[in-house]
């Protein structure tokens, strides 16, 4: 027998389960059942691609036995199994746990807690929540050799080398004094019936069944092994044989997520291509979902075998969030990982399963708009991304897309926005920040404001990155408001700009002068209504917001993008200026106005210092 020391984080995590007392711990069995079912998929995969286990035969089944004298519960598959490095690897480290992020993601609620567990591959472990110790005996297939892997959740575990008759895990638990509930046949039976009633594979469990005579006393008592699930796989069921509460209940058993659902789709495609898929939306957003190693939450089979739940090429990126089941009857059962991303038959698949999705998210948001509103709330960040890059989908996503807007309360989609256009507005107008009440306060739209003009206020990161980039919707141009190829429908008479030009002719060359080191011009702004100054830039050039997502995106040796100052020649500021004979000030003045048209923006200062000494010179002049 050899010792072995758990991981520290694995260590931390045994502790919370010995000591948290969560309010689902039935849970611990549901992903028993989901770690026997991968490892029995495994080896099915196995057997039917590997001429190593063809030869191999067995029978796929998982068995539960209770035994009430000694206080354990047994588990048994006849799946892949596992060798020494193997139980190390699975049960002692960080590598396949995933221990880390969960831990990073409690938040001190237990039952959200608890519903954490399957997400993030931990659900062996959950299993101390309800036992003291734990026994593993395992032999892999293809092996001789069989490994006895035990913890008492301390901070060590024992591996030995033990007899085994056939391949496969056992695994036992020796359930604390307060867990007797799960000693019960038809305790057992109730929780694989609400989470695992669709594993494709054979529960088999001992049930006492009684005999009574005429005058109800018992005359016999027998056990029988039965099978406890219908070890049908959902997705292969016509649809009108399936109930709401069997869709929700797979949706449980296949995501590790305790709540319902928000809508799914199930569809049998014939024709070219045979195929089944069946995709959900949760209600909840998975916390992986911004993560670079997200896990996808859908899973590959061919005519029924299970072929792979981590392979990303199956939806795009942006539908990252979505959980279900493709079923491919045209495709080989060895196909390999670069064959996938490469085959012409998941390809279809795959564009039709996106095209399906998009409807259904549009039915929801037309038909359902309150639930609509909930799916938009959790992943409308993610759904924007599509834009970036699916441009086969660009029009579909461009319905579902909502946004704040400058003229009215809650969210506005592109199609009620152009429904209220006025009939000399030309464009759709947005501006992109971080911050809702400066944008909402933004100089850039006072004249938009002062003409009735609706602006759709961008605030989240990924908007400045995707919709300079889309261009148009329904033949509309969009356009950003802070660009300096603005639209004639918000300027001012040509002949008043061209006065004003000429009247502050003087200030313009000598601000441009001062600030010819920072700005890319100064000019008379047309858009402005209070403010005396506002930053836009130039057409072809990418605004701040953009700036700052291509920093963060690593480029930052990009050249320095200057902004252009423009300034309003009905403010005080400039009438007062033009009244003047001398323009000693103007020095002070030009810093300050552009300082603060960056301050509007979210923007920083670099030389604060400065800034505060032109300040407190002019406030010392005004007293």
């Amino acid at each position: 027998m050899s010792k072995h020391q758990f991981q520290t984080e694995v260590t931390q995590l045994l502790d919370l389960m010995i000591h948290s007392l969560y309010s689902n711990k039935e849970i611990f069995l549901r992903e028993l059942i989901s770690n026997a079912s991968d490892a029995l998929d495994k080896l099915n995969y196995l057997t039917l691609t590997d001429d190593t286990y063809k030869a191999l035969s067995y029978v796929p089944r998982i068995d539960i036995a209770i035994n009430k004298e000694a206080k354990t519960l047994t588990l048994s598959d006849s799946g892949i199994g596992m060798n020494e490095e193997d139980l190390v690897e699975n049960l002692g480290t960080i590598a396949k746990s995933g221990t880390k992020s969960f831990l990073q993601n409690l938040s001190g609620d237990k039952k959200k807690d608890s519903s954490l567990i399957g997400q993030f591959g931990v659900g062996f472990y959950s299993a101390f929540m309800v036992a003291n110790k734990i026994e593993v005996v395992s032999r892999k297939a293809g092996e001789e050799k069989a490994y006895m892997w035990s913890s008492e959740a301390g901070a060590e575990y024992d591996i030995a080398e033990v007899t085994k008759e056939s391949h496969g895990t056992s695994i036992t638990l020796y359930l604390k004094d307060d867990e007797d509930e799960f000693l019960e046949f038809y305790r057992i039976q109730s929780v694989i019936k609400k989470y695992s009633n669709h594993i494709p594979f054979p529960i088999f469990m001992d049930k006492e069944v009684k005999e009574y005579d005429d005058e109800g006393k018992e005359k016999s008592a027998e056990l029988k092994n039965e099978q406890i699930n219908k070890a049908s796989a959902l997705w292969t069921v016509a649809k009108s044989q399936i109930k709401p509460e069997e869709y929700k209940d797979f949706y449980q058993q296949i995501s590790h997520d305790s709540t319902d659902p928000l809508l799914w789709s199930h569809t049998k495609a014939e024709g070219k291509y045979e195929y089944t898929t069946l995709f959900y939306i949760p209600s909840t957003p998975p916390m992986d979902l911004f993560r670079m190693d997200y896990k996808p939450g859908v899973k590959l089979y061919v005519k029924r075998v299970f072929i792979t739940d981590d392979e990303k090429e199956l939806l795009p990126t942006y539908l990252r969030f979505v959980k279900g089941i493709i079923d491919a009857e045209d495709l080989p059962l060895n196909v390999s990982r670069e064959i996938l991303q490469q085959n012409k038959v998941l390809e279809t698949i795959k564009k039709a399963s996106v095209k399906k999705i998009l409807s259904e998210l549009k039915s929801l948001k037309e038909k359902e708009n309150d639930k609509y509103l909930e799916f938009y709330k959790n992943f409308g960040r993610v759904v924007k991304e599509g834009l970036y890059n699916d441009w086969d989908n660009k029009e579909a996503l461009l319905e579902l897309v909502l946004f704040k807007s400058s003229k009215r309360e809650g969210l506005v989609s592109l199609k009620e926005y152009k429904e209220a256009m006025g009939e000399d507005q030309k464009s759709i107008y947005y501006i992109t920040g971080e911050n809702e009440k400066l944008l909402r306060n933004s100089p850039l739209i006072e004249q938009f404001k002062a003409k009735n003009i609706e602006v759709l206020l961008l605030d989240e990161e990924v908007d400045a990155i995707v919709f300079p980039m889309v261009g148009e919707y329904d033949k509309t141009p969009i356009k950003p408001v802070n660009n300096s190829d603005i639209d004639e429908e918000i300027k001012e008479d040509k002949a008043k700009v061209e006065e004003d030009e000429k009247t502050y002719k003087e200030i313009l060359v000598k601000m441009k002068e001062i600030l010819k080191d920072d700005t890319k011009d100064v000019k008379i702004s047309s858009r402005l209504s209070d403010s005396p100054s506002c930053l836009v830039y130039d057409k072809n050039d990418p605004d701040f917001q953009m700036q700052q997502m291509l920093k963060q995106m690593g480029q930052d040796n990009m050249p320095a993008v200057k902004p252009i100052l423009e300034i309003n020649p009905e403010h005080e500021i400039f009438k007062k200026l033009s009244a003047k004979s001398d323009l000693l000030e103007l020095n002070d003045i030009a810093f300050l106005l552009l300082d603060q048209a960056k301050l509007q923006e979210g923007m920083k200062i670099e030389d604060t210092a400065a800034f505060a000494k032109r300040l407190n010179r002019f406030i010392a002049k005004a007293l």
